[in-house]
């Protein structure tokens, strides 16, 4: 029988998101961990905030707009490590190759890193969200119905990225993993998290456009500033979205076929 015939199996999707799961629930650290960072970088801007309210006209006009930017910009880092850091534990416990030895077929662990990103995504910016209540009277849950939209167009983005860089570390090994921690910093500054699009170059700007998160970052502004919310741009991010998801579905199963044929499944860790 070929790996072809064998059906899609909901089940091993459950086992390898089970395995991960049990992992996270007998080791407080990597839940410490999740929360941590996001807690931090709220922390620090919402102080940054609090001075710029007294000395910026430009964020006295709407209340939190650092603090969304930085609590939704955790939503696409966190989803894309999410992917990345549960397949670095899968190559750092050297399981690859028990994991493609088994039944399970590449859909089935992508659809299984998808759903653990999207866990360890909700509970390291949500933890950060809760604490941002008390501290600084920010909800970000205050956006309503646009945050829900803004966080699946940036998580989808987040796992294309993701899926990308679990590619190249099955090809290129460990020694790519540095690629897993820095490759979304290159994409930050095109991505508006901070400013608006039209602050960069004109040449930078058509760049940005092709990002799903510059038309997520935008339509947050607009949020906060207007009290409007643009579909034109949901709707654009939904379709990149599209494209970023497809695309880094495609590269991984390059990848895989490519690391399956040199048979670095099983070397892959060493």
């Amino acid at each position: 029988m070929s790996v072809q015939d064998i059906p899609f199996s909901p089940r091993r999707i459950g086992a390898i998101v089970l395995r991960h799961l049990y992992l996270m629930r007998t080791s407080w650290p990597r839940l410490v961990e999740m929360v941590y960072w996001p807690t931090v970088q709220m922390v620090l801007w919402g102080f940054i905030s609090v001075f710029l309210q007294h000395n910026s006209s430009y964020i006295a006009q709407a209340t939190g707009v650092l603090l969304s930017a930085v609590l939704l910009w955790d939503v696409l880092f966190r989803g894309q490590l999410g992917i990345a850091l549960i397949f670095l534990e899968e190559i750092y416990s050297r399981n690859l190759g028990h994991l493609f030895v088994s039944p399970l077929r590449p859909g089935e662990m992508i659809c299984g890193l998808i759903i653990l990103s999207l866990i360890r995504t909700l509970i390291g910016v949500g933890g950060a969200s809760i604490v941002a209540i008390p501290l600084f009277h920010f909800n970000v849950f205050d956006m309503g119905l646009p945050l829900i939209a803004f966080f699946f167009n940036l998580v989808i983005m987040a796992w294309g990225i993701g899926l990308v860089i679990a590619g190249v570390l099955l090809r290129f090994g460990l020694g790519a993993e540095g690629i897993a921690w820095a490759a979304i910093f290159a994409l930050q500054p095109i991505c508006a998290v901070f400013y608006p699009v039209s602050t960069l170059p004109a040449w930078l700007q058509s760049v940005a456009w092709c990002l799903p998160a510059s038309h997520v970052f935008e339509g947050m502004r607009e949020l906060l500033f207007n009290h409007t919310f643009n579909n034109e741009q949901l709707i654009t991010a939904s379709l990149l979205n599209i494209v970023w998801l497809g695309a880094g579905i495609l590269i991984f199963l390059a990848f895989f076929r490519a690391a399956r044929e040199r048979g670095l499944l099983l070397q892959i860790g060493e």
